[in-house]
């Protein structure tokens, strides 16, 4: 009986070059990686931005939002705490969410900001849309499971993260 040896040169794994399958499964969160981190920014910006928002109280104030939603929300607790500063909430909110889209955008501590995104969303799921109904129309569900991936995966291509590996890689001489 005679044993052959395979001699394609296909590699089901990630490699160099590849077909176009290969190139669409290594750029598959891409997408995903650039449409959440500009949302974060953009959400960060617009509450940093909106005067109305920053405020105790007011039309459009988080103030009057947090109060809104405190009877129908998951956990009246968070609210409540929420409502001891709301500007300060107002502030943390903002700012989390820009760091997370920034560190998302660039790929820099990917899952770090990916869990922050995702604990962001979970927070505001479980307290202003809460009591969405049917509860598929409040979008912060959406992204919580929008975030999973990228806590699984992190940002292995085009970002910072990968750009530091390759360069501990090229330092120590091997592979890690």
């Amino acid at each position: 009986m005679t044993h052959s040896m395979r001699t394609d040169t296909h590699t089901p794994h990630f490699g160099n070059g590849g077909g176009w399958r290969d190139n669409a499964t290594r750029y598959a969160l891409l997408p995903l990686r650039i449409f959440l981190g500009v949302t974060f920014i953009y959400a960060g910006l617009d509450k940093l931005t909106d005067s109305a928002f920053m405020r105790d109280s007011g039309t459009g104030s988080i103030g009057d939002m947090m109060r809104a939603v405190r009877d129908s929300s998951a956990i009246p607790a968070l609210v409540d705490l929420s409502l001891k500063s709301p500007v300060g909430f107002g502030y943390a909110i903002a700012f989390g969410e820009l760091a997370v889209g920034i560190g998302t955008l660039l790929g820099l501590l990917a899952r770090l900001a990916a869990l922050g995104g995702a604990l962001i969303s979970l927070s505001l799921w479980l307290t202003v849309s809460w009591a969405s109904d049917p509860y598929y129309y409040g979008n912060d569900l959406a992204y919580l499971m929008a975030w999973t991936p990228l806590i699984l995966a992190g940002a292995p291509l085009l970002s910072l993260d990968a750009a530091l590996r390759s360069r501990r890689r090229h330092r120590g001489g091997g592979y890690q």
